[in-house]
Parts: C-alpha cells; sequence; structure tokens
C-alpha cells in the first residue's frame, strides 16, 4: 500500500532540517536495535553519556488497527518484564508518542532484552528508544529525533523516577552525547580522540537507579561545585583538541562518585587497578554497579584486565567489552510492508 506522505529530516543536531513530498511504501512492522550506553561519563551528572554498541535491546513494534499499547511479549537477559504499558519504559514511550501525535491505530510491541536490568548500561533507556525508533518507522509521517527523544523520556522515567537524558540520548544518538535541557532539549554530539577505546567492566550483580539515586545529597559543596565544572569543561575541551592530557586531568567525579562507591563492591580497588595500568580516567557507568575506563587503544587489554582482576579478588564474576567511542545509535534493522 502507497502513502502520499511528507517524510521530514531530523532536526536533532546542528538545527537541521528538510522535507519533500514523495509517495512512499510505509512498513507497518519494524525491529529496531538500541545499543546500551554509559551515563554521566564521571564529570557530567545527567548530561553526559556515550553508546555502548556491544550489546544492547531489539524492540519489534507491529502497527495495529486497534488503539492503544499492547506488549505481546517480553524476554530475554532481564527476567520478568511488566507488560502493563504504562508500567514498561518501551510501553510508556509509546503511550507519550500515541498521546501526542493523537495516532488512531495501535503498537503492538515484542521487546527482546539484551541488557541486563540494574546494570548501569541504561537498559530501561534502551528499550525506550528502541521502541520509539521502531514506531516511528511505521508512522505515515516519521518524527524527527528530538520529538523521539522526548518520547522515549517519559519511557525512562517510569525505571529512574526522573525525566534524564544521559542514558536516552546516547542511545538513540550513539557516540559520546551532550544534552543541555529537558523539556527543550538540545543535543551535541562530542568527537573523541581517535586512539582513545572504552572499557567496561560488568559486575554480575543488580543495583536499582531508583535506590543510587536515592542515596544523593540535594546539596553540593561550592569548593566540590567549582572543581567537578573545572573537569566537565576540561574534559570536553579536551576530546575537541584531541589533548590526553587534559583528559586524564578532568576524568574525575568528585560530586556523585563519593557518594554511590560503597554501593560497588572492590570499587576502590578497580579503579585503583585501572590506573595504575594507565587508563585516562576509570569511574561508574551512570548509576552502577558497571565500572567504566578510558585508555589508549594500545592499553585497552591491560586496563581491562586489571579491573577484571581486581573484581574477581573480591569474589565477583564480571563481563566485560572493549568498544570503540565512535557508534551508530540505535537503528532500523529490519522492516515488513505489507
Amino acid at each position: 500500500r502507497h502513502r502520499r506522505g511528507r517524510i521530514r529530516g531530523s532536526p536533532a543536531v546542528g538545527g537541521l532540517s528538510w522535507s519533500t513530498d514523495v509517495s512512499v511504501a510505509r512498513p507497518h512492522r519494524a525491529t529496531a536495535f538500541a545499543p546500551a550506553s554509559v551515563g554521566n561519563v564521571a564529570v557530567g551528572f545527567d548530561i553526559l553519556g556515550f553508546s555502548v554498541d556491544a550489546l544492547g535491546d531489539t524492540v519489534t513494534v507491529t502497527r495495529s488497527l486497534s488503539p492503544g499499547v499492547r506488549i505481546l511479549s517480553a524476554r530475554g537477559v532481564a527476567g520478568d518484564l511488566p507488560t502493563e504499558p504504562a508500567l514498561n519504559t518501551a510501553g510508556r514511550a509509546l503511550l507519550a508518542m500515541q498521546e501526542a501525535m493523537h495516532l488512531p491505530f495501535g503498537f503492538d510491541v515484542e521487546i527482546e532484552k539484551g541488557i541486563p536490568l540494574g546494570s548501569g548500561l541504561g537498559g530501561s533507556a534502551a528499550s525506550a528508544v528502541g521502541a520509539v525508533v521502531a514506531a516511528n518507522a511505521v508512522l505515515d509521517q516519521p518524527c524527527g529525533k528530538i520529538e523521539l527523544l522526548k518520547f522515549a523520556m517519559q519511557g525512562e522515567a517510569v525505571a529512574s523516577g526522573s525525566l534524564h537524558v544521559d542514558n536516552i540520548s546516547p542511545s538513540l544518538f550513539g557516540g559520546l552525547v551532550l544534552t543541555v535541557g529537558i523539556d527543550d532539549p538540545r543535543v551535541k554530539q562530542i568527537p573523541v580522540p581517535e586512539n582513545v577505546r572504552a572499557v567496561i567492566v560488568h559486575p554480575r550483580m543488580f543495583l536499582s537507579t531508583k535506590e543510587a539515586r536515592s542515596i544523593l545529597s540535594a546539596r553540593v559543596n561550592m569548593s566540590d561545585f567549582v572543581w567537578q565544572t573545572a573537569n566537565l569543561a576540561g574534559f570536553i575541551a579536551g576530546c575537541y583538541t584531541d589533548d590526553l592530557d587534559l583528559i586524564r586531568a578532568s576524568l574525575e567525579d568528585v560530586v556523585i562518585e563519593p557518594q554511590r562507591q560503597s554501593m560497588i563492591p572492590g570499587f576502590a580497588e578497580v579503579r585503583a587497578a585501572a590506573m595504575q595500568a594507565g587508563a585516562l580516567g576509570c569511574s561508574i557507568s551512570g548509576a552502577g554497579p558497571t565500572m567504566f575506563a578510558w585508555a589508549i587503544e594500545a592499553q585497552t587489554s591491560i586496563v581491562r584486565d586489571a579491573m577484571c582482576a581486581a573484581f574477581e579478588a573480591v569474589g565477583i564474576d564480571v563481563d566485560q567489552w572493549i568498544i570503540d567511542l565512535r557508534s551508530e545509535g540505535a537503528r532500523v534493522v529490519s522492516e515488513l510492508t505489507r
């Protein structure tokens, strides 16, 4: 079936957009992959994140005649997930899309979890992002990425209890991403020095995002505020100028990490091992318990082995990945047209 539709480009990065009228055959079913992500990146609490393309969630959305959202299945590594749409991050994101766009049709949803929940790798965000990217492919008039970002934010709030974008933005856009604002978010992809990679080490334990946020103090000392602000500015400047020494000096969290590190067994030993092995920096991925480090490519294996050994020394089994910090972000991987 062919429909005359308006195809719009994404205004997400750089403020560019375009539109043209063409006849297109819109699929009635689409499957999207949304990568995992590291939130905060130590110095950018709730505003910085980078995608982890080594694992992710896959969401299939089928357009249905009946209005509403129906979650047909939710399987994979995350165990039992709620199938009530309002309580599921993918379902809530699609409800937000339907409410905002007044869609006369519904969505049937199948979720394949590739990211463990409570891992600090953006599992709840990836499901929401995968859902809106897949649903966007079956719309008559697809949305831009900023619109999709806003819908996915509503889904992420189901799991975390608040609106924040440090996992959603990198999962959607790919790479290292800075997002400024919530109601009117501005997204900027930050360049990363070509020879820098990320080491991701996931201890096999569960840590609730809501619990990890609940322990945070509402007050920050002025000296820590200045220090953290300088570190954020230095880190971003180092990324833009390929200044590894500045990145090394700046990639240190003096506000959030000290409050959360006790929730991760072996944290101090893992961080010390990474730095002694030559890492540019090492900290908590999102709310934890996963930890990440940045290192030049030639030293990533040494850093990875040191971090894994430190976790194993305190009796914790781990999963680990070495990833390129430049990745594509969420994308449609298959479509079916009637």
